[in-house]
C-alpha cells in the first residue's frame, strides 16, 4: 500500500515537529511555508552592528527550561546537541543589584525551598508568604478555578514578591500581565518546571540562533527521510475532493492537475489557519468549519519587542538579568549575547506584552540600560516587534481543537492544551497531531 501523502502548512517549530512525526509514522510529507525561511515566530534574522559588522539576531529572544522534554528530544533527533546548543543555568530571577531569586542545583522541592530562604532583598514576611502560598498550591494539586487570574491566585503574596517574582515570571511564561493571565495555566507551568524532577526548572539559554536550534536541522532531517519543504509558497485555499482527499490552491503551485493529499495539517499561525478553514465553511457538509474558524479568530494577541543594542566591552555579570519594569522602563529582561553565542558587546532587551511605538520603546529601553545597568553608551542595532507573538493567555480561554474536520488537523502553540504559547507547547502539539491524523 502506498504511504499516506501529508501536506503540512507552515514550517515553524510546530510544523516541523508535525512533519517529523508524520514521517516517523511512515507517511510521505510535504511542508509548505509562506516565508523564504523556516522557523515561524522563532527564527533567525540578519542584523548589522554600528561599525558595519554583520550580526545574527533572532526575531525574539527565547528561553527554554529543563522541563521542555519534547523540544530537547526533537533537537537530539535532528542532530542538535542540547548540551552544546543551550547554556543550562539554575532558575534565576536576579536584578543588576544582585537582589532576587536564584535556585541551587538540588532536587525539588529542596531547590525552591533553599532558593526562597536565600533570596536577596526579600524580607522574612516575603519569604514566608511565598512558602505558605506555594505549599497551598501544591496541596491543591496545582489547580484553581478556571476563571482565576494570576493576580487573584497570588493575592496572599507581598507587593515585593509580585513585582520581583510573580510579574516577571508570569510575563515571561505567559506573555500576559498578571491581572489578565490565566491562573490555571500559570500553575501548570510552575508544576512542570519546579516539580518535574531535578533540572526541570533550569533555564536553557540558546547559544545558537533560533533557526539553527531546531527548524533548519529539522528540514535537513526531513529531506533525508524523503520529505519535501517548499518555501515562499502561501496556500490560498483548501480544496476538499469527493474522494475525501484534499488539494491546495496557491499562487505559485501552477500544476495543471494539483497534487492530492490524504491529510492536511495546518501548522500556520492561528489567523492564517482561521482564514483557510473559513473558506471551507460554505462547502456542503463542512458547517463545523465555521465554528472552528470563529474560535481561532477570537484569540487576542500580545506583542513582544526585542531591542538589540551594542557597545564595545559591554558585559553583564550573568548571561541573563531581570530588570525592574515600569511604564518608563519597559524591558523585563536583558541577555548578554556575548556570553551566549560569542557576539561580544551585543545585548538583547526583551519587552514582553509590549504596547507602544517601536521608536519610543527603543528610546525607553536605552534609557533603562543607562539607569539600571550603568551603560549610557549603548547604541541601537535593531528593534524587532512581533505584533502577534503569542495569544493572550487569559482565564477560561477557549482554544480551537486539534481536530478540525476529517482529514484536516491543526497544531501550534494556540491549539487546545494546558500550556501557554511556548516553544514546548508548539512542538508538543506538532508531535500529537500525527496521532490525531491516524485516528481521524
Amino acid at each position: 500500500m502506498a504511504p499516506q501523502k501529508i501536506a503540512v502548512i507552515g514550517a515553524g517549530w510546530a510544523g516541523m515537529a508535525a512533519a517529523i512525526a508524520h514521517a516517523q509514522a511512515g507517511r510521505q510529507v510535504t511542508v509548505f511555508e509562506a516565508a523564504r525561511t523556516v522557523g515561524g515566530r522563532a527564527r533567525a534574522v540578519a542584523g548589522v552592528l554600528p561599525d558595519g559588522t554583520t550580526a545574527t539576531l533572532d526575531n525574539g529572544q527565547h528561553i527554554l527550561i529543563g522541563a521542555y522534554a519534547e523540544s530537547l528530544r526533537l533537537m537530539r533527533l535532528v542532530g542538535v546537541d542540547p548540551a552544546t546548543a543551550l547554556l543550562r543555568l539554575p532558575l534565576t530571577l536576579q536584578f543588576p543589584d544582585g537582589q532576587g531569586l536564584q535556585l541551587p542545583d538540588l532536587p525539588p522541592p529542596l531547590d525552591a525551598l533553599l532558593g526562597i530562604v536565600r533570596a536577596k532583598g526579600w524580607g522574612w514576611p516575603d519569604k514566608l508568604a511565598l512558602l505558605r502560598t506555594a505549599t497551598a498550591w501544591q496541596l491543591r494539586g496545582f489547580r484553581c478555578a478556571p476563571h482565576t487570574s494570576v493576580a487573584e491566585l497570588c493575592a496572599p503574596l507581598t507587593p515585593r514578591l509580585m513585582a520581583e517574582f510573580i510579574d516577571p515570571l508570569c510575563v515571561s511564561a505567559l506573555n500576559t500581565p498578571a491581572h489578565e493571565a490565566s491562573g490555571q495555566v500559570f500553575l501548570r507551568v510552575l508544576q512542570d518546571s519546579l516539580f518535574s524532577g531535578r533540572g526541570g526548572s533550569n533555564l536553557l539559554l540558546p547559544r545558537a540562533d533560533l533557526g539553527a536550534l531546531f527548524p533548519e536541522a529539522a528540514v535537513r532531517w526531513l529531506l533525508q527521510q524523503g520529505g519535501q519543504v517548499v518555501t515562499g509558497q502561501r496556500i490560498q485555499r483548501l480544496l476538499p475532493l469527493p474522494s475525501g482527499r484534499w488539494q491546495l490552491a496557491g499562487a505559485a503551485l501552477g500544476a495543471d492537475e494539483p497534487e492530492a493529499f490524504d491529510h492536511i495539517t495546518l501548522a500556520c499561525p492561528s489567523w492564517e489557519a482561521s482564514r483557510l478553514v473559513e473558506g471551507l465553511a460554505g462547502t456542503a457538509g463542512l458547517a463545523s468549519a465555521a465554528r472552528w474558524s470563529a474560535t481561532a479568530s477570537a484569540l487576542r494577541f500580545e506583542a513582544i519587542t526585542t531591542v538589540y543594542a551594542h557597545t564595545s566591552g559591554a558585559r553583564l555579570p550573568q548571561p541573563m538579568l531581570a530588570l525592574r519594569n515600569t511604564a518608563a522602563h519597559p524591558a523585563q529582561f536583558v541577555f548578554d549575547r556575548g556570553q551566549l553565542d560569542g557576539q561580544h558587546g551585543l545585548l538583547a532587551f526583551v519587552v514582553s506584552a509590549s504596547d507602544g511605538d517601536r521608536a519610543l520603546i527603543e528610546q525607553q529601553v536605552l534609557q533603562q540600560a543607562a539607569v539600571q545597568l550603568d551603560m549610557p553608551g549603548l547604541r541601537p542595532v535593531q528593534t524587532v516587534v512581533e505584533k502577534r507573538a503569542t495569544f493572550a493567555c487569559t482565564p477560561g480561554l477557549q482554544r480551537p481543537a486539534m481536530q478540525v474536520l476529517p482529514g484536516l488537523t491543526a497544531c501550534g502553540d494556540y491549539v487546545e492544551g494546558p500550556y501557554p504559547a511556548t516553544l514546548e507547547g508548539a512542538v508538543l502539539s506538532g508531535t500529537a497531531v500525527a496521532a490525531c491524523a491516524a485516528a481521524g
